[in-house]
């Protein structure tokens, strides 16, 4: 047995994972020790912070939920769920670009049909959206699955309210045409969840919790890759300052008022409302080497 030292420990450990058998996994593992490593040698902290930041990723895993991920909120603080998302998006420069799928996604939301209002009854500016699906060659994508989610007017999510009910969030199925509408209200800006290990981080950080205002929308059709984006409103003062660094000029829209009368058929409103037209364009699957 050879005495270990800053300068052997690390190639003793890289010995110990030669016959990992996987060779994705022991490249990961390889690459994992290898930067844990200088990163510990670079900050060479004592021991007390050491069982700090122990104690922080133990409190960061007690708070996670079905409803709540603090794991991902600590990913889209740090930007790495922004630096995971630009090595894996599609290189097609002609796709919709995509953005983080933050902790408030759930993959069985409640199914409607086109047109439908999702609001739940929740207080604020009603937003028609009408959409378009199409590949990368301009085909139309009929039958494309979109999920659409997003904040009330008071910045939380369904999945945040102790009633347990759901709003602002839904499944609908493009028509023959690629196309998809839904009602829904204008979001606005709000402070990702800050009471737990992330917010402290963040305040020790002094940084702000804000993400500008937003509708999520994650897009699937046969063929294609699939699309996770938002849509930002232009004007939000958090545009430049997104706490989970998401934002992409290409993604930002404006959303002036209407006046009433110019809703579409079928739905009767005594108040302004702002109106989101957008096409997505989705990828193809790429080629496995």
């Amino acid at each position: 047995m050879s005495e270990l030292s800053t300068e052997s420990i690390t190639e003793a450990v890289l010995q110990r994972l030669a016959g990992t058998p996987d060779p994705r996994l022991k490249f990961i593992s390889e690459a994992l020790v290898r930067h844990l490593h200088a990163f510990i040698e670079e900050v060479r902290p004592s021991f007390g912070e050491w069982e700090a930041a122990i104690d922080f990723l133990t409190s960061v895993g007690q708070m996670c939920t079905r409803e709540r991920q603090e794991f991902i909120l600590l990913s889209d603080t740090l930007g790495a769920s922004m630096l995971v998302d630009a090595i894996n998006a599609p290189r097609d420069p002609r796709a919709t670009e995509s953005t983080v799928l933050g902790p408030f996604y759930l993959d069985d939301p409640p199914q409607f049909e086109n047109g439908a209002i999702i609001d739940g009854g929740r207080e604020g500016v009603p937003l028609l959206i009408e959409g378009e699906v199409l590949d990368s060659e301009g085909n139309r994508r009929g039958g494309a699955i979109v999920d659409v989610w997003q904040s009330d007017a008071e910045g939380a999510y369904d999945v945040q309210n102790p009633e347990s009910t759901t709003y602002l969030r839904g499944r609908f199925t493009c028509d023959g045409a690629g196309r998809f509408s839904l009602w829904s209200i204008v979001p606005s800006s709000y402070a990702i969840p800050n009471d737990g290990p992330v917010g402290k981080m963040l305040a020790a950080q002094a940084r702000h919790p804000f993400r500008p205002a937003h509708v999520h929308f994650r897009i699937t059709s046969p063929g294609c890759s699939s699309l996770t984006t938002h849509i930002f409103v232009k004007g939000d003062e958090y545009l430049d300052s997104d706490a989970v660094f998401g934002v992409k000029e290409s993604l930002i829209e404006d959303l002036p008022l209407h006046e009433p009368n110019e809703a579409p058929i079928g739905r009767l409103l005594d108040r302004p409302f702002s109106w989101l037209r957008r096409t997505f364009v989705l990828a193809p699957v790429p080629h496995q080497a």
